[in-house]
């Protein structure tokens, strides 16, 4: 346990070696003849630099939002409101930030030593948040008179109040009328608003894009990538990412947390995201389109999966059942969505070409166009689409297919195969699917129960 005697001289000792560290390294710029420094040495004794700090910490203020983001010349109100004191609204702002927050300074850039000062850490905290608790070890720690010590106490602790009682705004700073009443044709029922800035958010979400651009996670999560290896983290990317300068040549008279930015200030695109569709490519050269189906990298995840579920042996419940339908769900729904782009995009008839060599049920089911068409040369493919024996021909190559996929580590065969089968043609997206085409093509609504051969 720490004696109040103790505590006290670790704080003085925090604020003395403050001090020599700012003394030091103003002596370092002069030679040893200078007369300064007898000038420089006398302004840095701990009572006398207390004293003038004191006076001059009413130039500056800490504050969370801040105006002059808004307008760098404009005149009012700037605001001091800890995240956690803020609405806790579902909507992103300076709420999310909890304890875990950076204040800004306003005011005189030269009196900015004042607020190094004050966030100086000591048993883990700063030495406002000691200074704001009236903590007596470190206020006896400020001088040995007391009156003197609970005087500057008084001005270190005021950085944070407003500089007037009355808000106020400024005509060069935003005000937007706010509807809080129901009719809009009633003026007294606007409020007047005058956004301000939050700098305390700009500034940490600064802070994690940066981190996701240029930090070591990052970097090595892009590394492996490039090189198609395995890693343990993802990463992220800002696309169209923009920065907004504040402050010119002179940052450091927007703000504190300005100027440790460079004046730089981040602004997430909000633009609606532009799709590239790569090009729908016919699968031609290939006797099936499961093997091609089955390298999407969903559709491996959702085999795998259910792979590992099999394998563990799960006991014949309900629970079981379920589970490995909703997987199979998964699959049935990657399959929909791989075949539609292939029977909505692609040409009719394109099953026709030289190098389609698609069993026929496979052709029929990705090429509904081509039944739609009045070619007499084609009737043939026409009337078999219109039988509707080849979805269930379909559904035996799923099954096949996955009963292939899931290996030979598992008992699987004829039963399982015609199980997979069942489900995929009962599938509400596949059965939807195929009820739109047979409605399109004129063709019988029914579900055939025959079997396919």
């Amino acid at each position: 346990m720490t004696s109040p005697t103790e505590r006290r001289v670790a704080f003085r000792n925090a604020i003395e070696h403050f001090l020599k560290e700012r003394l030091d390294a103003k002596l370092d710029k002069l030679p040893p003849d200078d007369p300064k420094r007898d000038e420089l040495i006398a302004q840095h004794a701990r009572e006398t630099w207390l004293a003038d700090a004191a006076r001059r910490v009413t130039q500056i203020q800490i504050v969370t939002h801040t105006l002059k983001p808004i307008h760098p010349d404009a005149r009012g109100t700037n605001l001091f409101r800890e995240p956690r004191e803020l609405p806790a609204h579902r909507e992103v702002g300076s709420h999310v930030l909890g304890q875990n927050f950076s204040s800004d300074v306003v005011g005189n850039a030269a009196a900015l030593d004042v607020f190094k000062l004050l966030k100086l850490p000591a048993e883990g905290r700063p030495l406002l948040a000691w200074m704001q608790d009236g903590d007596p070890d470190l206020v006896a720690a400020l001088s040995d008179d007391a009156d003197q010590a609970g005087e500057w106490l008084t001005a270190f602790t005021g950085i944070t109040a407003p500089r007037s009682a009355t808000p106020s705004s400024h005509t060069l700073a935003k005000q937007l009328y706010w509807l809080a009443g129901e009719d809009p044709a009633d003026n007294s029922q606007y409020h007047l608003l005058a956004p301000l800035y939050s700098s305390t958010l700009a500034h940490a979400v600064f802070q994690t894009i940066n981190e996701d651009r240029f930090g070591e996670a990052g970097k090595l999560a892009r590394q492996a990538r490039y090189a198609q290896r395995d890693h343990n983290t993802g990463y992220r990317d800002y696309p169209d990412l923009a920065v907004q300068k504040f402050g010119g040549t002179k940052p450091q008279n927007i703000s504190q947390l300005n100027s440790e930015r460079g004046g730089n200030n981040y602004l997430l695109s909000s633009r609606p995201p532009k799709w590239t569709t790569l090009a729908v490519k016919a699968p031609l050269l290939t006797d099936s389109v499961f093997p091609r189906f089955g390298r999407i990298p969903e559709v491996r995840t959702a085999v795998r999966t259910l792979r590992d579920f099999l394998k563990s042996g799960p006991p014949p419940t309900m629970e079981t059942r379920n589970r490995r339908d909703t997987l199979l769900d998964q699959l049935v729904d990657e399959l929909v969505d791989f075949a539609n782009p292939l029977q909505s995009t692609l040409p009719a008839c394109w099953t026709l070409a030289a190098d389609c060599r698609l069993v026929e049920a496979e052709r029929l089911w990705l090429d509904p166009g081509r039944a739609e068409t009045e070619d007499d040369t084609d009737t043939e493919f026409q009337a078999a689409w219109h039988r509707m024996d080849w979805p269930a021909e379909v559904g035996r190559r799923f099954g096949n297919w996955l009963n292939h996929e899931l290996g030979q580590a598992l008992p699987l065969g004829d039963i399982e195969g015609r199980h997979w089968r069942d489900e995929l043609l009962l599938h509400t997206a596949w059965a939807g699917k195929l009820h739109r085409l047979r409605v399109q093509g004129d063709a019988p609504t029914y579900i055939p129960v025959r079997e396919a051969v």
